[in-house]
């Protein structure tokens, strides 16, 4: 289909109590800055059931107009109606752009929107800007395993659509709030919807680790050696209050749980500090963590490519450095 508007939407996907999760609202601050360059307005799409904080924290980071379905059938997200939804909206306003969170609903609800609109998804972009030769999206997001990163357009069909994992981009900060709301009335029967939520476990397995939320991370690598060598990790993490976080190499040979990985197949971060022990820094793992505030990197090799990326290096022995690292943060609390 044709854009009818040069407008950029971000997918504002909520919770069951109908607030935000924190990705839609991290994708008003890159979506702002896209909107612009477009020549077009930043608008925020949420579906959900009593969505009014939803709205109000959409209002508050930058969006210019917030379109609004609010109903019983959101209430849980069902790939049928949501898809009916977007795809219903996107027809009738005709934006240029759309941008959606990489969760485990956004990663389904993007390629079936982008399939039934016959229009590309790009999937978890880690960076994003205009193309200044073509006016398109310049996509960007890690490829061959994580060996480089490849930089996608698509010029021939819109809506452009890609998913951007959570913690790529921060929020930005409150603003007044200006937007022009517009309330949709789209009502999908329940039988069109064709799976049923029958419960829903919270916390599944034995930990839950929020990495993303994290505001210090502390993560080992293949340095560590094995799973005694997180001890030490744990050690620091626990003196700074930080969660602790880990390399591929390090979930793969089976040391630490999936839960605690930082990358391309794990999480994306961006903590306040993140501190990276005995991890090479492998494009895989930079893609997960590069947009931290300050970074600190421990590691026995000099050319080792995460003091690229450092704020704060450290050439030694983590086994080493930690242990003197945390007597230290204790005595400074004494």
């Amino acid at each position: 289909m044709e854009a009818k508007t040069k407008d950029l939407w971000v997918f504002v996907e909520t919770n069951t109590d109908g607030t935000a999760k924190n990705v839609g609202i991290e994708l008003l601050t890159p979506g702002k800055m896209l909107a612009e360059k477009q020549g077009g307005e930043l608008v925020a799409v949420v579906i959900g059931e009593n969505v009014g904080e939803a709205v109000d924290a959409a209002n508050a980071h930058g969006a210019q107009k917030i379109l609004v379905v609010d109903g019983p059938e959101y209430k849980n997200y069902s790939t049928d109606a949501y898809t009916y939804v977007i795809c219903t909206l996107v027809e009738k306003y005709g934006p240029t752009s759309m941008l959606i969170g990489a969760t485990n609903n956004g990663r389904d609800l993007g390629p079936r929107v982008s399939c039934r609109l016959k229009t590309g998804l790009t999937a978890d972009c880690t960076s994003l800007d205009i193309d200044p030769d073509s006016g398109n999206v310049a996509w960007t997001r890690p490829a061959f395993g994580g060996n480089l990163m490849a930089t996608i357009l698509c010029p021939d069909h819109r809506p452009q659509i890609g998913t951007v994992r959570p913690g790529v981009f921060k929020k930005g900060l409150e603003t007044e709030k200006q937007a022009v709301i517009i309330n949709e009335k789209i009502h999908v029967d329940a039988k069109d919807i064709r799976t049923q939520i029958l419960e829903i476990i919270q916390d599944a397995g034995d930990e839950k680790i929020d990495l993303e939320g994290a505001e210090i991370i502390v993560s080992g690598g293949r340095g560590v050696g094995g799973p005694e060598g997180f001890k030490t990790i744990q050690e620091l993490a626990d003196v700074l209050g930080a969660t602790v976080g880990a390399s591929r190499a390090a979930v793969d040979s089976g040391w630490i749980s999936h839960a605690h990985q930082v990358g391309q197949t794990g999480k994306t971060v961006g903590p306040k500090l993140y501190i990276a022990c005995g991890i090479s820094g492998a494009i895989q793992h930079l893609a997960g963590m590069s947009s931290s505030d300050c970074i600190v990197a421990i590691n026995k090799d000099p050319e080792a490519p995460i003091f690229d990326v450092a704020d704060y290096s450290l050439v030694g022995d983590l086994f080493e450095v930690l242990p003197i690292l945390v007597d230290e943060i204790k005595k400074a609390r004494a």
